[in-house]
C-alpha cells in the first residue's frame, strides 16, 4: 500500500517529523511491525540490529615492561532496547561502519590498560580472564553508544624478537620432550620385550612342534611293534585260555569224583559205623538193664538169706565168748550191755557184707567204730587169756 513502510527482522525502523520520539528523540523507532508514513511529511530511515565484527591489533606493555603484540576479535551488535536503538541511530545512523571502527579503538584502549596490569605469565596462561576484564571495563561506555558485546576473542599474543615466551615455555618444552623421550624409550622397551616373547613363543612353538612329532613317531611304532607282536600274543593268549579251561575241567573232574568216593564209600561207611554204634549201645543199655534186674533180684535174695542167717552169725559172735575170763562190774546190767553189743556186732556184719555187695566199702559209723572188741569179732589171744586169768586181775565170777 502506498505510504506503509515495514522493517526487516534484523532493522529497526527510525521515523522523523512530526511527533518525536520517546525521550524527546527526534525520530520514533518501529521494530518488528510496519507503519503508515505520509509521504512528504515523514521520513524513514534503516538502523541494522545484526551482529558487527571488530578486530583490535594492538602492541601492549606487560607489567613487566614486555612488549607484546595482541589480536582481538569483538563481536558486537545494537542493543534490542528503544533506548540502545535512539543512542546508536543518533550517533551511527548516517554512517553504521563507524560501530566497528569506534569500537575497536574503545577496546582497544581497555585492552593496553588490562594487559598493563598484569605479566605475561598471566596473560598467556590466564587468556579468558584477560578477554573478561576488557568486557567489564567497556560496558559501560559500549551502553553509552546503544552497543553491547556478545564476545571477546583473544586471537594472539606474541612479543616479538624478545623470546621470552619461548624461554618461558622451555621447561614445558623440556619436560615434554623429556616424556616425550622417556614414552619412546618405553615404546621401544616394550617393542624389544614383544620381540623377545614372540620369539620365545616361536621357540616354544617349535619345541611343542618337536615333542609332538616325536611322540607321535613313538606311538607310530609302538603300533608298528603292536602289530607285529599280535600274531604270538593271540596264539599265547589262545593257549592260556585253553590251559585255563583243561585246569578248570580237572577241577570240576576232581570234585565230581571226590563227590562219588563221598557217595560210594564215606557215606555208607559212616551208616554202617551209626548202626554198629546204635546196635552197641542198644546192647549195652539191655545188658545194664538185665544187670540191673539180676542185681535187684539177688539183693532180695542175700537180704533175706542174711536175715536167716542173722541168729546164727550171733551165736557165732557168742561163742567167741566162750571159755573167756570176764569181768562183770555191774552185775546183771553189764550182762545186758554183753548180749546187746552182740547183736549189734551182728547187724554191723550184716550191713557190711549188703555194702560189700552193692560196691560200697565198708560202714565206718563212729557208734559201731567205738563198739566194744568183743562185739566187733575181735579174738583174745592164748598169752592174753592166761595173763587175765592170773591172780592180780581179781576175777569175781566167770561167765
Amino acid at each position: 500500500m502506498f505510504g506503509y513502510r515495514v522493517p526487516a527482522p534484523d532493522q529497526a525502523m527510525l521515523i522523523s517529523g512530526g511527533r518525536r520520539g520517546l525521550g524527546g528523540a527526534p525520530f520514533r523507532v518501529v521494530t518488528g511491525h510496519g507503519k503508515f508514513v505520509l509521504p512528504v511529511f515523514r521520513k524513514t530511515r534503516f538502523l541494522t540490529l545484526s551482529m558487527c565484527e571488530s578486530e583490535v591489533t594492538e602492541t601492549c606493555v606487560t607489567k613487566q615492561g614486555i612488549s607484546l603484540h595482541v589480536r582481538a576479535v569483538i563481536a558486537f551488535k545494537v542493543g534490542n532496547d528503544t533506548e540502545s536503538i535512539i543512542n546508536a541511530g543518533q550517533r551511527f545512523l548516517s554512517d553504521q561502519d563507524q560501530m566497528s571502527v569506534l569500537t575497536g579503538r574503545i577496546f582497544a584502549g581497555h585492552l593496553r590498560a588490562i594487559i598493563g596490569s598484569m605479566t605475561v605469565e598471566e596473560i598467556v596462561t590466564e587468556r579468558q580472564k584477560l578477554a573478561a576484564e576488557v568486557l567489564d571495563t567497556s560496558k559501560t561506555e559500549m551502553a553509552k553508544i546503544g552497543l553491547i558485546v556478545d564476545s571477546l576473542q583473544i586471537q594472539s599474543i606474541d612479543d616479538g624478537d624478545t623470546g621470552y615466551i619461548d624461554a618461558m615455555s622451555a621447561p614445558h618444552k623440556a619436560a615434554i620432550q623429556r616424556q616425550a623421550q622417556i614414552a619412546q624409550a618405553q615404546a621401544t622397551q616394550a617393542a624389544v620385550e614383544a620381540e623377545q616373547v614372540a620369539a620365545r613363543n616361536q621357540a616354544e612353538y617349535a619345541r611343542q612342534t618337536a615333542v609332538v612329532k616325536a611322540e607321535y613317531s613313538a606311538e607310530v611304532d609302538r603300533a608298528q611293534a603292536q602289530a607285529a607282536q599280535a600274531g604270538p600274543l593271540a596264539q599265547a593268549h589262545a593257549q592260556q585260555e585253553v590251559l585255563a579251561a583243561q585246569t578248570e575241567l580237572a577241577q570240576k573232574q576232581a570234585a565230581l569224583r571226590q563227590q562219588q568216593l563221598v557217595a560210594e564209600i564215606v557215606k555208607p561207611a559212616e551208616a554202617e559205623a551209626e548202626r554198629i554204634r546204635v546196635l552197641a549201645v542198644a546192647d549195652a543199655e539191655r545188658m545194664k538193664i538185665q544187670a540191673e534186674a539180676a542185681a535187684s533180684h539177688d539183693r532180695v535174695a542175700l537180704d533175706r538169706m542174711l536175715i536167716d542167717q542173722l541168729p546164727q552169725i550171733v551165736k557165732e559172735a557168742a561163742g567167741g565168748l566162750a571159755g573167756a575170763n570176764v569181768n562183770v562190774l555191774n552185775g546183771a546190767d553189764g550182762l545186758g550191755e554183753i548180749a546187746a553189743g552182740l547183736v549189734a556186732q551182728g547187724l554191723t556184719i550184716l550191713d557190711s557184707v549188703r555194702q560189700n555187695l552193692n560196691g560200697q566199702g565198708p560202714d565206718t559209723r563212729p557208734d559201731k567204730a567205738d563198739a566194744p572188741l568183743a562185739l566187733q569179732g575181735y579174738t583174745r589171744t592164748p598169752d592174753e587169756e592166761t595173763e587175765e586169768a592170773g591172780p592180780e586181775n581179781g576175777r569175781t565170777g566167770q561167765a
